[in-house]
């Protein structure tokens, strides 16, 4: 890949992200031996093309990563960049040498770097995004004598002043009183009040290490799988086909008649086939 599709694949567009996903899930994931290779040359002989391949096929997993965070209305794009950025400081700083995979290293410091910029840009509230909303919070800001929350008499009245749903205004009225809440847990013994950000950041119930580590695996498997059928005669991949992947499977019999051998014949060559798709995805 040349550098300028380098600089295309960490450059995230601003707008549909669909074809920047495309093109990096398309990007060939490394096997051991060869990140190994690249890792030791890039360390060893600080040669810069084994450091861009590293990033490139590793630029999958920071969207993998990135996702999780999609609940902060803060745009994936950004998210990506961040997440690139901590890519790179991770392969700057990979030792080859330690016995671990590049991605269970780099997970650390794309995280890192998205959670930076979820604290620097992240609000519980976005309090008026729509033209009508705007105008509804600016007037009710005015209308409010007090910081004390609307009565019922009082909404109807903002509600029917302004021409809008007693719903939008009490909907408005929460927005207006919110208030942004510390990243950090606060200093309390009940852990049912202690709320705070950081507790939402990442998925306690997994490891997105593991997760990034699992996807790696399956595509390398599910690549074996595709050649390792490929890899079979005609007749072979037929009978897999009809016997496993069809909707309506056939019988041992009935590709007995179609081959003019016996059913027996057919079991084993079944049997033969599966035996070599096996070896080939172990």
């Amino acid at each position: 890949m040349s550098k300028n599709s380098m600089n295309m694949a960490l450059t995230v567009p601003t707008g549909s992200i669909d074809g920047y996903v495309s093109t990096v899930n398309a990007i060939p994931v490394l096997s051991v031996e060869d990140e190994q290779a690249l890792a030791h040359n890039f360390r060893d002989n600080e040669d810069l093309d084994a450091a861009r391949q590293l990033v490139m096929a590793h630029l999958r997993f920071v969207v993998h990563i990135a996702k999780s965070y999609s609940g902060y209305g803060l745009p994936q794009a950004d998210l990506i960049q961040e997440g690139n950025i901590g890519l790179m400081k991770a392969v700057k700083r990979f030792d080859p040498n330690v016995g671990v995979r590049l991605v269970s290293f780099a997970v650390h410091w794309i995280k890192a770097e998205i959670h930076e910029y979820v604290l620097r840009n992240w609000r519980i509230v976005k309090v008026a995004t729509t033209k009508a909303q705007r105008k509804l919070f600016f007037n009710l800001r005015s209308k409010k004598k007090s910081l004390n929350w609307l009565n019922h008499q009082e909404l109807q009245a903002v509600a029917e002043e302004l021409g809008v749903k007693p719903e939008e205004v009490r909907r408005m009225e929460g927005r207006l009183n919110a208030h942004d809440a510390s990243y950090d847990a606060p200093a309390i013994d009940d852990d049912e009040k202690a709320y705070a950000p950081i507790h939402y950041l990442e998925a306690k119930n997994a490891d997105p290490a593991l997760a990034v580590e699992q996807e790696d695996w399956q595509d390398q498997r599910e690549e074996r799988l595709f050649h390792a059928l490929k890899a079979l005669d005609e007749r072979s991949q037929d009978i897999l086909q009809q016997r496993w992947l069809n909707d309506q499977k056939a019988t041992l019999h009935e590709l007995a008649e179609k081959y003019g051998v016996s059913a027996e014949r057919i079991r084993q060559l079944e049997k033969n086939a599966m035996n070599k798709i096996k070896n080939a995805i172990s």
